[in-house]
């Protein structure tokens, strides 16, 4: 299958879209609409009316006061993406591409799911304003996640276990795009992560925002000044970019991404392309995309997001790997600690904000990106830990 190269949508060298001509097509319109209302003041009036009557925003900036004097460094503030309504920040972008749908007149949507969570999202608000709802997700995630397949079910979604490959995102993934080459006519594709052909990583990045702007101005709200650091967890890279968007301009400002050890396309990974755009990927000794694991399922894909391909690359930001018994012992911790029991997903975010914190001095200030809550990943915690 003839592929066309757009230059649109770059990132140093990471980024582009490589996709059939008649997928082109359709990705060309959607960039157009998406242009056409990005800054239009009545759509943005609507995504910022259902952020704050629907998806329950603004949401705090928590100072983790225990945590923080346990371990005895760093002030550490927790960005409470948990409390929003589904339970995570997948719903932020939803609301906006779901709005952006309804103004192209698409009547179906599909999407992609790993942990669950952006796919409860989307069958959220496709049942709020009525759209057909497909959710493609790997087998072994759904078994992983099963209550989170059941909540999408009830919500009204159809759920699509897909056993090809390993059964998990990036197989999802292959087979959502599969589905939009051949219904793109008449299906908007509600892509969840800061990954895709150009322009879905400006699309996700721009809804996603909304994470960075509210912490900033709240970090200077409480503290008076920038944080020192900023963490969050990386897998396709959505909450991660949001929460960094507002302060990539701000070069006082560390800007810190967390893998699964097992999942470290930007440690590890090497340019090329999947999914119709390049970035970072790990591959195998044949060149094809490399097995992931992760014990958080929305962490477990091979290639990044091509803004942070870049932001790595130009060093603008940095990226770590943690070992799934830190991410254990940081989900514990933090629900022992602040009654905050999180996602498998953000407790790598946290595990590493436990190594980092006591090496810095006391009035400096980190803000974790809590990105979703563990409601999904208790039954599956706790049977890792009696095993």
């Amino acid at each position: 299958m003839s592929v066309v190269q757009s230059r649109r949508g770059y990132f140093g060298e990471f980024g582009g879209s490589f996709v059939p001509p008649a997928l082109q097509e359709a990705l060309d319109y959607l960039e157009e609409q998406f242009l056409k209302y990005k800054d239009d003041p009545v759509f943005n009036q609507e995504f910022k009316f259902y952020l704050k009557e629907y998806v329950g925003r603004e949401n705090p900036l928590t100072f983790a006061a225990r945590l923080t004097e346990r371990l005895g460094g760093a002030k550490i503030y927790l960005k409470r993406e948990d409390l929003n309504h589904t339970g995570s920040h997948k719903i932020n972008n939803v609301i906006g591409q779901i709005l952006l749908a309804k103004r192209m007149g698409a009547k179906r949507v599909i999407a992609e799911t790993g942990a669950g969570q952006h796919g409860v999202a989307t069958a959220t608000a496709c049942a709020m304003f009525g759209m057909d709802c497909t959710i493609y997700m790997g087998e072994e995630d759904t078994r992983r996640q099963a209550l989170n397949v059941f909540r999408m079910e009830l919500l009204g979604a159809k759920v699509v276990s897909v056993s090809k490959g390993q059964g998990r995102l990036k197989d999802a993934v292959d087979e959502a795009l599969n589905d939009y080459a051949q219904n793109y006519e008449h299906t908007f594709y509600l892509l969840g992560s800061a990954v895709g052909p150009h322009p879905y990583p400006s699309i996700v990045k721009h809804f996603q925002s909304v994470i960075s702007e509210e912490s900033k101005r709240q970090i200077l709200e409480k503290e008076g000044r920038l944080p020192d650091a900023v963490i969050a967890c990386v897998g396709g890279g959505s909450n991660a970019i949001g929460a960094f968007a507002h302060y990539i301009d701000e070069p006082s400002v560390r800007l810190i991404g967390v893998e699964p050890e097992k999942a470290a396309t930007l440690t590890k990974g090497v340019p090329a392309v999947i999914h119709g755009f390049k970035c970072l990927v790990l591959l195998d000794e044949e060149g094809n995309p490399q097995p992931t694991y992760s014990i958080a399922a929305g962490l477990d894909y091979p290639g990044i997001g091509p803004e942070h391909s870049y932001l790595k690359v130009s060093e603008r930001a940095e990226y770590y790997t943690v070992t799934n018994e830190e991410v254990l012992e940081a989900f514990q911790l933090l629900s022992k600690t602040e009654g905050i029991i999180p996602a498998l997903e953000s407790a790598h975010t946290v595990a590493y904000a436990l190594k980092l914190a006591p090496t810095l001095d006391r009035d400096q200030i980190i803000i974790v990106n809590l990105s979703g809550r563990g409601d999904k990943d208790v039954e599956q915690v706790f049977h890792m830990l009696n095993e």
